[in-house]
């Protein structure tokens, strides 16, 4: 393992730190967790550490490798939650080299060119000095050794290869030697040495060395010779040299074939318009393929995508390779047409040909007979468009070697053989309106450009649909784009504007549609009633009302049929065009689709509530979560991660379908996980969209509980008169519609913005009325909560006893539930009590606990403010070296927050440095302590100075009060 910056090898230090390098360096631009970089380096005997090794570790790397003056967030190496990242940008591995090397020489050896493939494999063999990752310990380096052992020898033999192909066989023999002595059952190798003899014309040689292979591996291990040794075997009793040395080799002395005198045949369609927006695929449909077979391509996509002007194009663009014949044939799996049969299929081929010969057989095995017979001196492109199935297919295969199929459909055609598969995906935004703009004009489009922008989007990148909206702009020259824009906005108008002739968006759909099993057409319906964009297994079987692998099955056919997109693993989403479609297939059944509808809101509903620290039971109204399929609430939090930023969305479904109950529950159950998260936009979104429909619920606890959350939002915000007018109204209105519940919330939400803008006693006050009201009323979360605060005023009012006892009761009420971070904030807060009575030991046990409960909780501020404190109460101890690493730690974690989400961002900084700065002091590291005393007063100055930050004056209080 070695490393250069400018031309200068850098010192990486012992083999552990290197061997941390390379997990990350093989992995160049993936996160590795903590957990896989100690099992990947130290396997079954981790350092008695733990992970506390890996930021010294990641330390002394950065130091090593950045230049100076690099800051972390800068580095080469990034800590991310959890884990580190080896940022690619900037930095050159010889792996990836290698595999360059390696790609570039597979791709000259298909178009025909090994002497380029020498070349490039010559330069991988390079790369290797000695045996990979020598002297590097653990199980990573183990596995990786291996498998870079077992690519340098796979380029070797590959290199040998390409040699036999140059007609080089000397050269071949030489290295062969070598290889052969330490892999004596190897059948590649003796196949590959038989035909570099047989090139040497030494037949009689090649045929001992397949006898002595087939005694060796008779006598020592009781087998017979693979497929490949007795196929390279039979070639060369056959002197096939075409297959033993490649066709370029082959002929190379061969006499001139007679011209042919048959027509060649062109059935191709017109390419009719401009192809837009295609290069890469149509790239890999014209890209050379392997010489001497069958080559097969195939194409899917939902209807309308455009898959039949790309594979014509391709076709055209290929033509001149194929002398036989280019043919196409429209299967019409999809059309209005009757279905073209297999037979009628090979009957249409064998007469383009001109190789029906009277009256062809009806049968189709006979036919496909025929059918190979009059391709298999042939070399042919075939085009099959729309086709339905692979068993349509398979008869219409060539026999002629070198020859092309081209197969488009809008169903994954997965039981077919296929050299490469291209899925056809909507335009994105630039080509659609590059389409558009060529279709209606230039000027017309320059002069509404946001009406152009609008209308490609209301056709989501279809081209049918494109073309469709501009051939109705084309035939109506009174229409403005913002007028077809205009009538076609609504879910309910949209596709009906798609039509024009007899060229329609839905009825195109339809025809999918209707291909359908009736368990994938209930699927589908479903689909289009699902409140988000993308969801996932869990959310269709939901609401399907199936368990979630008859679902998945069903989701991953209507992938195959093209009618659902997959952008990632586990997640799926429907053509905005196509889900208008569903959705008015769904409306068609109201039974059916109102239980799906609830089933989905109900799902996300139990997943927020489950995943908030308030726990289930701190929500007293709207239905429990009773069978939800979420077992703790990381697995529900997890899931919510997973739906990224459409969460906000569902609340507005809710509302949008008149469920004002589910609207308002949603948005309140959401607040924890989002605050958490610092989505304070997404939150107050939800949160105001259900408080427009708030007269709308049956729920009266509603307009109350909105407000209380939208104040509670404000303040972690820091925007405090919005807090207060929020917690004003829910105060007044819980005294015309008296609540207790909400109304101890609304006294705790108050105390907290009274303790974050320096009103002790008013904080006080409200804060012991929350107390007070959740005692009574058992609600756990809210008691320790309002005790926290509470205890918080006392801290700060410097009443020390009064803050721990409080700190005590907040701690046992959070036990009801058990969450983490509701245990650890007053764990955390009685450490600060701690911490100025000079009780260190008192002050280590809690923030250990609050350490270890804020790593459960993924909670990274809760985690930086312990550590740095647990430094101090080392420090206290007089243990100043760990004290000075716990800062360290700290200021880790706190790089991994966002200044843009964490309102405390800056604070958290100052205070980990100030404390760091004061432990340098009592070691008399003077140069180091006013390094970080600078960095305080730098982090102030920048403040001040920011606009849409919070005022300098910010503290303690201001955090700790949220």
């Amino acid at each position: 393992m070695r490393a250069w910056r400018g031309g200068a090898q850098l010192p990486l230090g012992p083999v552990r730190r290197q061997a941390v390098l390379t997990a990350l360096a093989l992995r160049p631009g993936f996160l590795v967790s903590h957990e896989q970089l100690l099992d990947g380096v130290w396997g079954a005997e981790p350092p008695k550490s733990g992970r506390k090794v890996l930021p010294s570790y990641i330390y002394e790397l950065r130091q090593t490798l950045d230049a100076e003056g690099t800051g972390p967030a800068d580095s080469v190496i990034r800590g991310e939650g959890g884990g580190y990242r080896l940022v690619v940008d900037g930095v050159q591995l010889d792996v990836a080299d290698l595999a360059e090397h390696i790609d570039d020489a597979q791709r000259a050896k298909a178009s025909g060119d090994p002497a380029t493939a020498v070349d490039r494999l010559s330069a991988a063999l390079a790369l290797f000095d000695g045996e990979p990752l020598a002297g590097l310990p653990g199980p990573f380096a183990d596995v990786e050794r291996q498998r870079l052992l077992e690519r340098l020898l796979r380029v070797r033999v590959e290199r040998l290869e390409c040699l036999v192909l140059l007609g080089r066989f000397a050269d071949a023999l030489d290295g062969l030697a070598a290889l052969s002595a330490s892999s004596p059952y190897d059948e590649s190798l003796v196949a590959l040495r038989m035909r570099a003899l047989y090139g040497s014309e030494r037949q009689a040689d090649a045929l001992n060395v397949y006898q002595d292979m087939c005694e060796r591996l008779r006598d020592e291990l009781g087998v017979d010779p693979g497929d490949e040794l007795r196929h390279v075997h039979e070639a060369v009793l056959r002197r096939d040299d075409e297959r033993l040395l490649g066709p370029a080799t082959a002929h190379s002395s061969a006499l001139p074939t007679r011209p042919r005198t048959r027509r060649t045949v062109n059935d191709l369609p017109g390419d009719a318009g401009r192809l837009i927006g295609r290069r890469t695929e149509l790239a890999q449909l014209i890209a050379p393929s392997a010489p001497g077979s069958v080559s097969i391509v195939t194409v899917d996509g939902t209807a309308g995508v455009g898959k039949t002007a790309l594979v014509v194009r391709a076709a055209r663009e290929l033509s001149s390779h194929y002398p036989d014949g280019c043919l196409f044939v429209d299967l019409r799996a999809h059309s209005t047409q009757r279905r073209q049969s297999p037979e009628q299929a090979l009957q249409r081929l064998l007469r383009s040909l001109g190789a029906a010969k009277g009256e062809l057989p009806g049968d189709l095995e006979e036919l496909t007979a025929v059918w190979r017979a009059a391709t298999s001196p042939l070399r042919l492109l075939l085009v099959l468009d729309d086709a339905l199935d692979a068993e349509q297919i398979r008869p219409l295969l060539p026999a002629g070697a070198g020859s092309r199929v081209l197969v488009a459909g809008r169903r994954r055609l997965a039981g077919l053989d296929a050299d490469r598969r291209v899925t056809l995906e909507p335009l994105d935004s630039g080509d659609a309106v590059s389409l558009l703009t060529h279709i209606i004009g230039e000027e017309r489009a320059s002069r509404e450009p946001k009406a152009t922008q609008q209308l490609v989007g209301l056709c989501d990148g279809l081209p049918l649909a494109l073309r469709i909206a501009g051939s109705r702009l084309q035939n109506r020259s009174t229409w403005t784009v913002e007028y077809l824009a205009g009538r076609m906005a609504g879910d309910e108008h949209r596709l009906g504007e798609l039509s024009v002739g007899d060229r329609s968006v839905e009825a195109a759909f339809s025809l999918s549609y209707e291909q359908l099993a009736p368990e994938q057409q209930r699927g589908f319906r479903a689909l289009g009633l699902a409140p988000t964009v993308e969801f996932d297994v869990l959310t269709s079987a939901t609401m399907l009302n199936e368990p979630s692998h008859a679902t998945e099955q069903i989701l991953e056919s209507l992938v195959d049929t093209s009618l659902l997109q997959q952008p990632r693993p586990g997640r799926y989403r429907l053509h905005d065009l196509v889900r208008v479609h569903a959705r008015r297939l769904a409306e068609a059944t109201p039974a059916e689709a109102a239980a799906a509808r609830t089933a989905a809101l109900r799902l996300h509903l139990d997943a927020a509530r489950i995943a908030s620290d308030w726990g289930s039971r701190g929500f007293p109204t709207g239905p429990p979560p009773d069978g939800a399929p979420f077992t703790t609430w990381q697995g529900a939090e997890a899931w919510l991660d997973a739906a990224g930023g459409e969460l906000a969305d569902v609340v507005g479904h809710a509302a949008a379908l008149g469920e004002a109950d589910y609207a308002c529950w949603i948005a309140e159950a959401l607040v924890d996980y989002f605050v958490r998260q610092g989505r304070y936009h997404e939150c107050r979104t939800a949160l105001e969209i259900a408080l427009d429909h708030v007269d709308e619920a049956t729920d009266e606890r509603m307009a109350l509980a909105l407000r209380n959350c939208l104040g509670y939002t404000a303040v972690h915000q820091r925007r405090y008169t919005q807090a207060r007018t929020c917690f004003t109204e829910a105060l007044d209105l819980s005294r015309r519609r008296p609540d207790p519940f909400e109304e101890a919330r609304t006294h705790a939400g108050l105390g907290a913005l009274d303790l974050s803008v320096g009103e002790g006693d008013r904080a006080i006050r409200h804060a012991t009325a929350a107390v007070d009201l959740a005692k009574r009323l058992r609600k756990d979360w809210v008691a320790s909560m309002a005790l926290v605060i509470l205890g918080l005023a006392h801290y700060f009012g410097k009443r020390n006893e009064e803050a721990l006892a409080c700190f005590a009761d907040a701690y046992t009420h959070a036990e009801t539930d058990g969450r983490p971070r509701m245990l650890g904030r007053p764990l955390s807060c009685a450490a600060d009590v701690h911490l100025r009575l000079g009780h260190y030991g008192a002050a280590q046990s809690s923030l250990r606990e609050a350490v270890h409960l804020a790593e459960q909780a993924g909670d990274i501020f809760l985690c930086a403010r312990s550590l740095t404190r647990l430094g101090t109460a080392e420090q206290g101890e007089g243990n100043l070296d760990a004290a000075i690493a716990l800062h360290h730690q700290a200021l880790l974690q706190h790089q991994l927050l966002s200044p843009l989400t964490e309102p405390s961002y800056d604070w958290l900084e100052m205070d980990i440095r100030s404390r760091l700065g004061r432990a340098y002091l009592a070691t008399g590291r003077v140069r180091e302590a006013q390094q970080q005393f600078q960095a305080v007063l730098d982090v102030r100055d920048t403040r001040a100075h920011r606009t849409d930050r919070a005022p300098a004056t910010e503290g303690p209080k201001d955090r700790e009060a949220r």
